[in-house]
């Protein structure tokens, strides 16, 4: 079906365009004079005119999806349609994947469907913020569940940058390290070695071990860089599996340095979810089933899977979510609490701000942690090339002391 390129004015004297997919010029003129729109110009939409993007290689970022969700609470609430908020979103939205989605949501809502079912019809969007825009609508408060997931949005994407922010400055460290001893073992210790060698020396057992270790390098590194690159495609195909993934999770939890930390990180998401949807007036099983896809551990989706059993069938929630045995005492204890005292979404609110501080004191320490560690790995391993060197220098010296 062809699609044709409009300017039109609205009642209020707006100018307005966009495209619409139709059979002739005449049928998108009836289209528009449905909609109160005043037709000023149409025409079929070229090959050229289209937007060739590679907006499929472009993700659609928690940043980006705040930003969405403020900026359409902050429309609705100056007063105007939610046709009317798509509108001015589809062309102020800066991601390319985002926008173009929101421009075909724009055309389905134009054709008469609701918010909810259009945006269901995309991947884009994440299962939390198609229930809670659905909850919005038949509630009349959809400002108000936009407004929740703004703010959802942002603590996620605060806590994500401070987890990548911490892994970053070892990650380089590390990364330069290996890249400068790859170098002395390859091309600088060979030298000295070789210098020894030459002289008719006996070289120390550390030294014959690092010239073997400097010839294999030199001598089988693409084979080297082939294993690496293998077991990283094995990797990643092994953790896209079911049982990859459930064992990756796992180790993820109890890490001695990282499981700490991926536990309040998953306490923080799994309070402050829970609590989000709840405060909407979503019902408690219908909200466990949305917290089990966005937790981000498997572990932890199948326990809560268990866990909407169990509440299906009458049994507290603070109950089963103990019996995962990944959540620390005081999310069981304020779930009991929010339970016997009918607040719950306002005392799991306070758990996940209270979490949010937890992860960010357990990244610094874990940082802090880290940095230590590998620079006694590095000195390890700096001192065995240092040593390996060393060693025949100081057999030299007596050699031609005892002459």
């Amino acid at each position: 079906m062809p699609v044709y390129m409009y300017k039109a004015k609205t009642i209020d004297g707006m100018n307005v365009k966009g495209t619409l997919e139709a059979n002739d010029p005449a049928t998108v003129f009836s289209m528009l004079k449905e909609k109160g729109y005043y037709p000023i110009q149409v025409a079929e939409q070229s090959i050229l005119q289209k937007d060739i993007s590679f907006d499929f290689m472009e993700k659609v970022k928690l940043k980006d999806m705040a930003v969405f969700c403020r900026q359409f609470a902050t429309i609705i609430n100056a007063g105007i349609s939610v046709l009317g908020c798509l509108d001015i979103l589809r062309q102020q939205t800066e991601n390319k994947k985002l926008k173009n989605t929101v421009e075909k949501i724009y055309e389905s809502v134009q054709k008469g469907n609701t918010l909810s079912s259009s945006m269901k019809e995309h991947k884009v969007f994440p299962s939390i913020l198609l229930s809670m825009v659905e909850a919005g609508e038949v509630s009349g408060s959809l400002d108000v569940a936009l407004e929740r997931m703004a703010v959802h949005f942002e603590k996620e994407n605060k806590i994500n940058q401070k987890v990548k922010g911490a892994m970053t400055y070892p990650i380089i460290v590390a990364i330069i390290a290996t890249i400068v001893i790859a170098i002395l073992i390859t091309f600088v210790v060979p030298n000295f070695v070789g210098m020894f060698a030459g002289m008719g020396m006996e070289l120390p057992a550390t030294t014959k071990a690092l010239l073997a270790i400097s010839n294999f390098v030199k001598k089988f590194w693409y084979v080297i860089i082939g294993v690496i690159i293998g077991l990283a495609i094995l990797f990643r195909y092994f953790a896209s599996t079911t049982a990859g993934k459930n064992i990756i999770d796992g180790i993820k939890l109890k890490l001695p340095v990282f499981g700490p930390v991926n536990q309040k990180v998953v306490s923080s998401r799994f309070t402050r979810t829970l609590s989000t949807l709840l405060a909407s007036g979503l019902p408690l099983l219908t909200s466990l089933e949305i917290v089990e896809k966005v937790v981000d551990n498997d572990v932890v989706a199948k326990g809560l899977e268990k866990a909407k059993q169990e509440v299906s069938r009458g049994v507290s929630l603070a109950q089963p979510i103990a019996q995962i045995g990944i959540f620390p005492p005081m999310v069981i204890h304020m779930l009991k609490i929010g339970e016997n005292t009918g607040a719950l979404e306002s005392i799991l609110a306070k758990t996940a701000d209270f979490y949010d501080d937890e992860v960010e004191t357990a990244i610094t320490q874990m940082t802090t942690m880290l940095e230590p560690l590998i620079i006694v790995i590095m000195a390890i391993v700096v001192g065995f090339i240092i040593l390996s060197v060393v060693q025949p220098m100081f057999g030299m010296f007596q050699g031609l002391g005892s002459m």
